[in-house]
């Protein structure tokens, strides 16, 4: 009898973890276009955040050839925290770049459920952290979320 009790409780919950998403709620994986002011609000606090794990600016960082709002105010962002950015494709523009290996560094913003979720990541840690936009401003709306690799 406990058995069968103990069955009939089990099942529903075992079932109830097979659940997925409402529809369109996944995040998007196409390019997300943001404004100017919203673009450097991410970008600042994302470079702000990458500065604190990854520490001084020892060695140059390869960024994505790529003309987008983000992209540019991500770089502008990296450069005021003492980082020198090289483009991929583009030859090293500085001598501290020519005398080290860049660091590759990707990077994106997505949509998801009405806000923009931005990541930063190198061979050394991933971050991310989710946006609301409005009014073309940005600001976070998550804690940040950190993975280290080792």
């Amino acid at each position: 009898m406990r058995f069968r009790y103990l069955l009939a409780l089990l099942i529903p919950l075992n079932v109830s973890g097979c659940q997925t998403g409402a529809p369109g709620s996944d995040a998007s994986s196409a390019p997300v276009e943001i404004s100017g002011p919203a673009a450097s609000a991410i970008a600042g606090d994302m470079a702000a955040r990458f500065a604190e794990q990854a520490g001084a600016a020892k060695t140059a960082l390869k960024l994505q050839a790529d003309a987008s709002e983000y992209s540019i105010a991500l770089e502008s962002a990296l450069k005021g925290w003492g980082y020198t950015v090289v483009r991929e494709g583009a030859g090293p523009d500085t001598e501290n770049a020519k005398a080290t290996k860049p660091t590759a560094l990707s990077y994106g913003l997505s949509a998801a459920e009405g806000q923009v979720l931005a990541r930063i990541s190198t061979d050394a840690f991933a971050m991310g952290r989710a946006y609301s936009v409005n009014n073309g401003t940005a600001a976070p709306s998550s804690p940040l979320s950190l993975t280290t690799f080792n």
